[in-house]
């Protein structure tokens, strides 16, 4: 078999695992001497080789570095940057093309789905027991399915991948789109075929490494997103199809999607919790803490998949304010502030005027003007803090950090002239917020270089009690199961009950807004405006006055317009220099150069 650069990636990665020194490993024979017969008849090199592969999953928490794979909470209305070299810009400002689409995403995918080929051709041959095989084989099927969703999610329909290419083989059959159907019946046939040799968690010595409930979860997120809009019946793609005339998406509606992702999801639900799943609650019990530390006290009951990360800085500098060295580069948006209900869960903002300005709600008792005198009795918020930052509800304060709230030890102050506030160099909050959700606040000292282990959740326990009732209630209306599992999410967060006797589309609204809430951040926003096809009703995202130095900071202001062109931004281009490959076989995404719609 022909080496590849995957393989010394590899095989190298094996070396420096053996804690093997340079000086040693120039003295050992040349590693082209390490082909797969000989990773493949060692357990060791064969473990190695599919540790490896984990390593192909996107490294989310990156939000602004492209190798990060992940430019999509930037790209919604969550987040703002002060960086115009990062992906995210150019989808907000509408200039990426199929030449300058980021490759990152699907390059990693395709590493991965290669990686996870060989691997399930080759594991047969190792020496080892049996019953470890299985489960190493239930890993590879699992990451593989993962690896495909990764790129369905941005291109829509694209090849399935399922066996090792080699070098003399004809690629042309790659540039095949395959119908969205069967794209999403892979995977999900791959999600029940790894479960069948999976455990449903794994013990402290393997965490991060996949599970039935991996499995599990992945399919129920990918059966939601084949019940939405944009994937079906969706009219904007009617008419597209493959050279052969073949569409690749449903044409029709099918209400019945909705009730195969519910009856999965409550099927997913009950074994994840006889296996011991289940929504974290912090040991006070306080609903602050209940959200802050289910994101640092990692490997917590909630947890599903996760990406380990170990002593990973970039987020907690990205994050960090400028007064306690960060780069005040990941900033919320107002808009995302404006979700947070109030502690009385009223709703602050129900809607916006043509100019942008807020309509708020007379009953909520939100206020934008003026100063709390009292701190809050947890201590949620010090006295004398603005208004609009008072009596908001728990989550808020484990998401955001705002001038005059307290952070590691200091009082935040983004004004301008101000120690956290824009000056002359380009690292600044262009919203006048930082993100804090994620980060340690007692564990971390970005001056002295002190950092904790960092894991970035895939999947977890809210997301599918959120999954079943949006499909419940698009199924079979808003019925007591879809006010359960609601309910459960709001209790922790501390918030009251839904009011009963909404109508399902009052549901839909609420479910939609538990999501923005309750996921911020985790790379859920993007995907799921996209699939309810309302991307396009974010025509600007605004802060506070970041030039402000007095308390004129507290007003409402223009950030920037984000251009997204529905329905062409719901799917990705392929890169151009994918589709002049073979360009007689591969057709583009509908609306971008060359398509065909």
């Amino acid at each position: 078999m022909k080496r590849n650069s995957i393989l010394y990636s590899i095989l190298l990665m094996i070396l420096l695992g053996m804690g093997t020194s340079c000086e040693d490993y120039l003295e050992k024979a040349p590693d082209e001497d390490l082909d797969l017969d000989a990773v493949f008849s060692n357990e060791y090199y064969a473990e190695q080789f599919l540790s490896s592969t984990y390593w192909n999953t996107p490294w989310e928490l990156n939000f602004t570095n492209d190798w990060g794979q992940n430019p999509f909470v930037g790209a919604a209305d969550e987040l703002d940057y002060p960086y115009t070299n990062c992906f995210a810009y150019f989808m907000n400002n509408g200039s990426w093309t199929p030449d300058n689409v980021l490759r990152d995403v699907s390059n990693m995918a395709y590493q991965g789905i290669r990686k996870t080929n060989i691997f399930l051709a080759n594991v047969d041959k190792v020496p080892m027991d049996e019953q470890k095989r299985q489960g190493w084989i239930g890993e590879a099927i699992f990451l593989r399915a993962f690896f495909h969703f990764q790129l369905i999610r941005i291109y829509g329909p694209t090849h399935i991948y399922e066996r090792v290419f080699e070098t003399n083989d004809n690629f042309a059959e790659t540039t095949i789109r395959m119908p969205l159907d069967q794209c999403v019946d892979f995977i999900a046939n791959e999600c029940d075929r790894a479960t069948t040799y999976l455990n449903m968690k794994e013990g402290s010595d393997r965490y991060g490494r996949a599970t039935k409930a991996a499995a599990m979860a992945l399919k129920s997120r990918l059966l939601l997103y084949r019940a939405s809009p944009l994937w079906n019946g969706n009219p904007d793609y009617a008419n597209f199809t493959d050279k052969e005339g073949n569409h690749l998406f449903p044409t029709a509606y099918d209400a019945e999607r909705w009730k195969i992702a519910a009856d999965y999801t409550k099927k997913c639900i009950e074994e994840m919790e006889a296996g011991g799943y289940g929504l974290y609650y912090a040991e006070s019990g306080d609903p602050l803490d209940n959200y802050r530390y289910l994101f640092t006290e990692h490997w917590n009951k909630e947890i599903i998949f996760a990406k380990n990360m170990e002593f990973y800085d970039q987020m907690e500098r990205a994050a960090g304010p400028l007064s306690l060295g960060g780069w005040s580069g990941l900033c919320p948006t107002q808009e995302l502030v404006d979700a947070y209900e109030m502690a009385n869960g009223k709703t602050p903002i129900l809607g916006y005027n043509a100019d942008g300005s807020p309509i708020i709600n007379p009953e909520s008792g939100y206020l934008e003007e003026g100063f709390k005198a009292e701190a809050h009795p947890k201590g949620y918020y010090p006295e004398n803090t603005f208004n609009m930052f008072v009596e908001r509800e728990p989550r808020f304060y484990a998401t955001v950090t705002y001038t005059g709230s307290h952070w590691r030890g200091r009082q935040i102050d983004f004004r301008m002239g101000a120690p956290d506030g824009r000056g002359g160099g380009p690292d600044y909050s262009t919203t006048g917020y930082l993100m804090r959700k994620f980060l340690d606040e007692n564990g971390v000292d970005l001056p002295k270089g002190i950092f904790v282990k960092k894991t970035w959740n895939y999947f977890r326990m809210a997301e599918i009690y959120l999954n079943y009732a949006e499909a419940l209630n698009e199924a079979s209306g808003p019925v007591s199961d879809v006010y359960k599992y609601m309910n459960m999410i709001r209790t922790r967060a501390g918030l009251p009950n839904l009011k009963t006797g909404l109508t399902k589309d009052q549901m839909r609204e609420r479910i939609r807004h538990e999501r923005q809430v309750e996921l911020a951040l985790e790379t859920h926003r993007y995907f799921d405006c996209n699939r309810w096809k309302i991307s396009d009703q974010v025509k600007a995202v605004h802060g506070m006055d970041i030039n402000a130095r007095d308390d004129n900071f507290f007003k409402r202001t223009w950030v920037e317009n984000r251009v997204f062109d529905a329905p062409k931004h719901y799917l990705w281009p392929f890169h151009q220099e994918e589709v002049n490959k073979n360009p007689d076989t591969f057709v583009q995404n509908p609306g971008w150069s060359g398509a065909k719609n």
